[in-house]
Order: structure tokens, then C-alpha cells, then sequence
């Protein structure tokens, strides 16, 4: 029923059942990790019960134009955003509702043109299904907003979210879902993924997707490095292992890079520290080995609690993104700390 569909077997088992038994849930809540599949999965449910497959694959988020859609979007005034909520909608009876506007979130403007078009009904055929991709970056009201629909919606509805972590939402979102977790792939299975595929570069591939067979497909390995050797350059300077003088240069590079985000630092920067504790306590799988030799020397000269500490202030930083602080500010003012502690 899923072609072409790579892992979590057990989720596509259960919607199998579900369909074939004609007992699909009105409201599915698909969590689990960043590029795993689970708008993937929504969209393949989408042509299974609607048909026009190649219709609801053009709204992939991931697609070039669509990226360009979001990105001149952040360009927006606030008020031509709300005026125009962002909705991907290829096939009639599929519609995609994703984060907008520089903070990357689920607006109130959205949830209320869902609530809205929720009754509508279909263009042809008995259901029409809304996918809410990342509905845990919905801001309060929106989640609201949102539930006013599950509540009662209309027997045509089903509703699709997806969220990296199930427990951000409300409770009161969840209870009305049925859920389903996808894990990462395992990695004889993102092996398998990266073959048939033909990817470059295929063994840095699987190690920095983690089991996502979304990210290992969309990340630009020379862009990570870049960012990469930014963060290395924050983490000897913030260690005390080299001058702050060091860092500038690094700091202004960052600072003139409009089209890069801060979350994309930080997602590089999770990882290195990751890296650091498992060489620091010798265990577990690096994500970075092609670099395995300079982190093992960095790790060497770590207390575990300044690499503790430096995930707790970088926690902090990624609490802050979406009020959209500046890069720079941010990683001068992380290096600081560190420094002083």
C-alpha cells in the first residue's frame, strides 16, 4: 500500500489495518525524529484514500519551489502573512498547512483557515485530509484554535500532525489522536536506503542522519562542514584551549551569512557535544568520525560537567530562537559563559 516507503514497519502495518478494516481514525498524530518519514507517510496515506498520488507528492516541503515558497514568505510583513495563510494544496482534497513566517510556526491565521475549510466538502469521492506537519511549533493560540476542530470534526475530516515530540503538544491535542512513533531506521536498513538511492558520500551520510532517511537525502554535506568548523572554533575558544581572538573572525563570517539560520548552528553544535560526552566517557557511536581524531584531543581536555554545562546554556540559546535572537549575540554571549565557568 506504501510504496517506496523505507522503515517503521509496525506504523505501516497498523494504517494498513486501519484502512482495510474501514476503521481509520478521524485524527492521527505521526512523532518522532527530524527527517524520518512521517509527512512522507501522511502523504502516501493521502494518494492510498484520495488517489492523484503525484498531485500530493508536489507538496513535499522539501522540494525545491516549496522551500522557495516558505523562504520569500519570511520576507513578508506580518500582516500579508495573515492576510494569505500559508496552505500547500497540489490535489484539492489534500491540504498541507506548514510553519510560516521567520519563527518557523503554526499561526492562528492557519488554524482558523482550517477550522474554516474543515467543512467543506470533498471535490470528489468521501474524505478530505489536512496534514498539519510540525504542529508542535503551534503557538498557544493556534493550539487552541486547533482544538475546536477535534473536538467535532466533520465526518468527512481526517487529520494528519506531525511532531518530533508528541509530549510538546497539549494534552488535551494528544488525547484526541491516535498516536503513532516512528523510530530511526536502523543501520543496515539506512544502508539499504542510501544504496538504492545512489547518494554520495554514502557512509558520512547514514552516520550524520542518525536513521533519518529524510536528512541523510537533504543534507548538504559541504554546508555542514562549514558550520562545523564554526563550532569547533566556539567550543576550543568557549573551553579556554584557544584566544577569543580566534573566534572573531568566525563570529563576523557567521554574522554576514543572512541566509543562515541560528537552529542550524545549534543542530551542529548538539551534535559535537554529543560526540564529546560519548568520547569522553568511552562508549557509544560518534556521528562525526571523519573528524574523530580532533574531537578524541578536544574530549581529552573536557570536564564532564563543562560538556553538561555547555548543553544546558545551549538549551537555553534554542528556547530563544524562535523570538528570533540574533546569531551572533547569542553564540558571543554562549562563549562567555563558558569561558567563566
Amino acid at each position: 500500500m506504501f510504496e517506496d516507503f523505507w522503515g517503521n514497519r509496525h506504523v505501516i502495518q497498523s494504517l494498513e489495518q486501519m484502512v482495510r478494516q474501514e476503521r481509520l481514525a478521524q485524527t492521527l498524530l505521526f512523532s518522532g525524529p527530524e527527517g524520518v518519514g512521517k509527512a512522507t507517510l501522511a502523504r502516501r496515506l493521502g494518494a492510498r484514500l484520495l488517489g492523484r498520488g503525484a498531485l500530493i507528492e508536489q507538496d513535499d516541503l522539501s522540494l525545491p519551489h516549496n522551500l522557495e515558497t516558505v523562504a520569500a514568505r519570511e520576507k513578508l510583513p506580518a500582516d500579508k502573512r495573515n492576510d494569505d495563510p500559508l496552505t500547500f494544496a497540489s490535489h484539492p482534497d489534500f491540504v498541507t498547512f506548514a510553519p510560516d513566517g521567520p519563527l518557523r510556526q503554526i499561526s492562528i491565521q492557519q488554524t482558523r483557515l482550517l477550522k474554516e475549510r474543515a467543512q467543506f466538502l470533498p471535490h470528489k469521492g468521501s474524505r478530505r485530509i489536512f496534514l498539519i506537519d510540525h504542529v508542535d511549533r503551534a503557538n498557544d493560540q493556534a493550539a487552541n484554535s486547533l482544538l475546536k476542530t477535534l473536538e467535532e470534526p466533520p465526518d468527512h475530516l481526517v487529520v494528519i500532525m506531525t511532531a518530533e515530540n508528541a509530549y510538546d503538544l497539549l494534552p488535551t491535542i494528544r488525547s484526541r489522536a491516535v498516536p503513532f512513533h516512528f523510530a530511526p531506521l536502523a543501520p543496515e536498513e539506512m544502508e539499504r536506503f542510501v544504496s538504492a538511492r545512489g547518494l554520495d558520500r554514502p557512509e558520512r551520510r547514514i552516520a550524520l542522519a542518525a536513521g533519518s532517511p529524510g536528512l541523510a537525502v537533504s543534507i548538504d554535506l559541504d554546508a555542514y562542514d562549514k558550520r562545523r568548523d564554526a563550532m569547533l572554533a566556539l567550543l576550543k575558544v568557549a573551553a579556554g584551549l584557544a584566544p577569543f581572538g580566534a573566534w572573531v573572525p568566525v563570529s563576523e563570517a557567521i554574522g554576514r551569512s543572512k541566509s543562515e539560520k541560528l537552529g542550524l548552528y545549534l543542530k551542529v553544535l548538539y551534535e559535537l557535544l554529543r560526540d564529546l560526552l560519548l568520547l569522553h566517557e568511552g562508549t557509544g557511536e560518534i556521528r562525526n568520525r571523519d573528524i574523530r581524531p580532533e574531537l578524541e584531543a578536544l574530549a581529552g581536555k573536557l570536564r564532564f560537567a563543562w560538556i553538561r554545562r555547555a548543553v544546558a546554556k545551549v538549551d537555553e540559546i534554542a528556547q530563544l530562537v524562535r523570538r528570533n535572537i540574533q546569531k551572533t549575540i547569542a553564540l558571543d554571549s554562549l562563549i562567555v559563559e563558558l569561558r567563566a565557568a
